[in-house]
């Protein structure tokens, strides 16, 4: 009768397409801009990619509140971070700290699927993270219900070493093959 708790997690991560992807010369990182609930678009021009700071951003897929939270929480971090370093947070750290956050409340889980990315001192770099706080390292990567699609241009067309002004059409027509 109710739905069960594995079923509302899938309906509340669909609908999404999120794209990161590491070039020579930076990263890209890319969404859809509908906010979905199941089948019911409830917004066409969400905001999914979030500066973190100048070199960092973030994109979100999955519970907006949660989503929002794990922003602020980075942001603030990342402002402490050089404060106190006196340089910026790196790209790694981010995604460890987040990751952490995410693993500490897998018994309640923030529905969030994330990429952060963004150019430190050891170049451009990308993490996926999950739920439960898996991080993974990644040059392409793409999350949500589009991702399958995603993937099949991306695949076809990007090749490790381009420059960003080239890898972003190749991200654009992923992203609306995927929301097709």
């Amino acid at each position: 009768m109710y739905p069960k708790p594995t079923d509302l997690n899938r309906k509340i991560l669909e609908g999404t397409t999120t794209i990161g992807v590491v070039c020579k010369d930076g990263v890209v990182l890319a969404t859809d801009t509908r906010a979905t609930m199941g089948f019911f678009i409830a917004h066409k021009k969400a905001k999914k990619v979030y500066p973190i700071a100048n070199h960092l951003a973030m994109t979100i897929a999955g519970g907006v509140a949660d989503a929002q939270a794990m922003v602020d929480i980075l942001k603030a971090n990342a402002e402490l971070y050089m404060l106190q370093n006196g340089f910026v947070m790196p790209v790694k750290a981010a995604a460890r700290l987040v990751a952490n956050i995410l693993f500490s409340s897998r018994l309640m889980p923030f529905i969030l699927q994330a990429l952060i990315g963004g150019v430190d001192s050891t170049g451009p770099r990308i993490f996926a993270l999950d739920p439960l706080g898996s991080v993974v390292e990644e040059t392409c990567v793409s999350t949500g219900s589009g991702s399958p699609i995603a993937y099949g241009v991306l695949e076809a067309q990007f090749k490790e070493g381009m420059l960003v002004k080239e890898t972003i059409p190749i991200v654009l027509k992923a992203i609306t093959s995927a929301m097709k």
